[in-house]
């Protein structure tokens, strides 16, 4: 659901800072789609001209995600979103291996970690590995969780809260010397970290295009050369049979554009965007006194920051930045409004009442000095102002 945390009306400029929860359009990636939502409007399936050119742009979108990945196109299935895929990817696992259990971590995003609820409640054993005070998985143990019935061990590439980095590459070659198909949940990682796949051992990997600059509601899975994929929606055909549903073209086109652009972006994202999260962060750690970041110092996303204000609780703190014009969130955009502390942050060990003090803030490379001097501004006050009306009066 959408944060409620963002006012459209609000008479301050717009600062978003919470694109670790969605992105806006890209204007090439908008300008990429008109054509399919109006004129070429034809059923890629189709057998007649004015079909068959849709399905050329269907194609070439095709190649543009496989050359974000390094991969061939024929390995890229699209889907409705990262959700979908996720839930393609690890019952498809299952369900070729034959095998009844699975790895995942405590931290997973929530289209994880519901599938690995439903799969404990329907005969399926599910392994959930633990994470420490920064949000990383010991190798170790990953490695002790593999059994001869396990079936397909998940673990996000990564964390959409703290932006913690997993060690996908060296997991999914345990995996593979073991037999064991693995599958990596990234949809936070276009644009953000290079991404290879061409000699990797990864079997399954998800993105969502929302997350990139494309529109919502479409999603990608890879699925390596010679891994088997079974269909999870059946329909006609559509996706070389792995997925049925007539195809979202304007979406898929989009989502094409956005992976070029992905590249394009990518130093960027990792040197001017992460100069301002790096200047957003030290500033704040400097001001304000009670002040944490949560999660890997070093191995992680560069444009996320996830900020512990103690004594303060992050409603209190996203409704004085909406006021001001400032999107952020309290965690994943899919739990938003549950009053439960973050899973992720508990994980790591934090209390209840120190995980609801938490603020996520997550870049993209729209975002402007001007904008993150204007947030770094206003957030010190914020805290202070909450800070002094939660001391109570003495008698």
């Amino acid at each position: 659901m959408p944060s409620p945390y963002c006012k459209l009306d609000t008479n301050s400029p717009l600062i978003y800072l919470d694109n670790n929860a969605t992105t806006r359009i890209a204007p090439e990636v908008f300008e990429a789609m008109v054509p399919y939502l109006t004129e070429h409007y034809g059923n890629p399936s189709s057998a007649y001209r004015f079909g068959k050119q849709v399905g050329e742009a269907v194609k070439t979108a095709r190649e543009q995600v496989a050359a974000l990945l390094n991969v061939q196109p024929r390995q890229i299935y699209f889907t409705s979103c990262g959700t979908e895929s996720d839930n393609l990817a690890i019952m498809s696992a299952l369900r070729v291996s034959g095998k009844k259990h699975a790895v995942l971590t405590e931290v997973e995003h929530s289209a994880n970690m519901k599938l690995g609820e439903w799969l404990e409640d329907n005969g399926y054993g599910v392994t959930w590995l633990r994470v420490d005070g920064q949000g990383r998985i010991n190798l170790d143990e990953v490695a002790a969780s593999l059994r001869e019935d396990t079936g397909v061990v998940s673990i996000m590439w990564a964390n959409n809260e703290t932006g913690t980095l997993f060690p996908v590459e060296k997991i999914a070659q345990m995996c593979a010397e073991k037999k064991i198909l693995f599958h990596t949940d990234a949809v936070q990682t276009p644009g953000k970290i290079p991404l290879d796949l061409s000699e990797s051992p990864i079997d399954f990997l998800s993105l969502s295009g929302h997350k990139l600059h494309a529109p919502k509601g479409v999603g990608v899975l890879y699925a390596r050369r010679g891994t088997k994929l079974r269909p999870y929606v059946m329909g006609g055909g559509q996706e070389n049979g792995k997925r049925g549903g007539t195809e979202n073209v304007a979406s898929i086109v989009g989502l094409g554009r956005a992976a070029e652009l992905a590249a394009e972006n990518l130093v960027d994202e990792q040197t001017r965007v992460r100069a301002l999260r790096d200047k957003f962060e030290s500033t704040l750690l400097e001001t304000i006194p009670g002040t944490a970041v949560n999660g890997d110092a070093e191995h992680r996303l560069p444009n996320t920051s996830n900020l512990r204000f103690d004594g303060v609780e992050a409603e209190a703190i996203l409704l004085a930045l909406d006021q001001r014009g400032i999107c952020a969130s309290a965690g994943s955009a899919c739990t938003t409004g549950s009053l439960e502390p973050s899973h992720v942050l508990t994980a790591m060990g934090l209390k209840p009442e120190q995980a609801r003090s938490c603020v996520r803030f997550s870049l993209s490379h729209f975002n402007t000095e001007e904008e993150v001097d204007t947030v770094l501004e206003a957030i010190p006050a914020i805290i202070a102002d909450l800070r002094a009306q939660s001391v109570q009066p003495t008698t």
